[in-house]
């Protein structure tokens, strides 16, 4: 364990720290809380480092300066500060190196460059990470936690002393974008799909993670779908014929009523010329015995003559 001169309750709350460096690793523009916190925890410990334990923002920077206010009399604050500078044993090239774990809800203030090239700076509102390298300063405070005796530091702000760079995942660089005459008005920030567009995204509640191997990044695998979301059925599996015995409820046949024979056709008799003949006599006999047309003949007249009276009408007189 490194022995230092200066310890935590020796610094005074309110006061402020400027250490400038490159940006080796930062998570400024958001929270590491949930599941990230967690895994960040777990990777301190097994490194033999503390873990947070609370949701916070990071920094770590290489080639650490801290900027002395007055070099010949620096204050208790940038001592503290300056010992606990580090060499990295995976890089020890990097030079002195420094991080700080700024616990709390606060986000730290990015100042960038202004446009105007006066030397002035603006805030960056853009949501973006840093990318790494950027020739950065950290501005950290000391301020007492509640109900703990020693001091601890924040990090407040980050200044960019060059025209900023974002973290790109996986995407084209802007320095090649701007080579072939591409060059955009405000920096492009990544567009995630919303629930229901028909994107990579499951259900909504996470975008699609990727794995890298070998330099080229995959599709993290995901939860399997529900058993309760039918997947689509092939059109051609609709004319599939079924194999199984169908079960068919018999039903009773209407009653149908008995068909009579076909009964032959009666064909008329052919007539004789004799037989012609009478039935042409008979006939006629027939109609002079018919009377009138209107009734039957009346026996005694009106006028009480001696002959047959006929009743008004035409008659046949044979």
């Amino acid at each position: 364990m490194a022995n230092y001169s200066i310890s935590a309750n020796q610094l005074t709350e309110g006061t402020s720290v400027f250490i400038r460096g490159k940006l080796a690793f930062a998570r400024l523009t958001s929270l590491i809380e949930g599941a990230a916190l967690a895994a960040s925890d777990q990777r301190k410990v097994q490194n033999g480092m503390s873990p947070v334990g609370k949701p916070h923002t990071t920094a770590t920077i290489t080639e650490a300066e801290v900027q002395f206010a007055d070099p010949a009399n620096p204050t208790v604050e940038e001592q503290f500060v300056s010992e606990r500078r580090y060499t990295s044993k995976k890089n020890p090239a990097s030079g002195a190196n420094y991080s700080i774990d700024s616990k709390g809800t606060n986000l730290p203030i990015i100042a960038i460059p202004s446009e105007k090239g006066d030397g002035t700076y603006d805030q960056d509102t853009s949501g973006q990470e840093l990318a790494q390298g950027l020739d950065v300063t950290l501005v950290l405070r000391v301020y007492k936690p509640k109900n703990f005796a020693n001091r601890g530091l924040s990090l407040d702000q980050v200044i960019v002393h060059e025209t900023p760079r974002y973290y790109n995942a996986g995407g084209v660089a802007s320095g090649e974008l701007a080579a072939r005459g591409i060059v955009f008005n405000a920096p492009p920030r990544a567009v995630q799909a919303q629930p229901g567009s028909g994107s990579a995204v499951g259900n909504g509640e996470e975008p699609v993670a990727t794995e890298v191997e070998d330099g080229l990044s995959f599709p993290a695998p995901q939860p399997a779908v529900a058993a309760s979301v039918a997947a689509p059925v092939p059109a051609q599996a609709h004319a599939q014929v079924l194999t199984e015995p169908v079960a068919v409820t018999p039903q009773a046949a209407p009653a149908v009523a008995p068909v009579a024979a076909p009964v032959p056709a009666v064909q008329p008799q052919q007539e004789t010329p004799e037989q012609k003949l009478a039935r042409l006599e008979r006939e006629n006999a027939e109609l002079k015995n018919a009377g009138s047309a209107v009734g039957a003949p009346a026996g005694q007249g009106p006028w009480g003559g001696s002959g047959d009276a006929q009743q008004a009408g035409i008659t046949y007189q044979g």
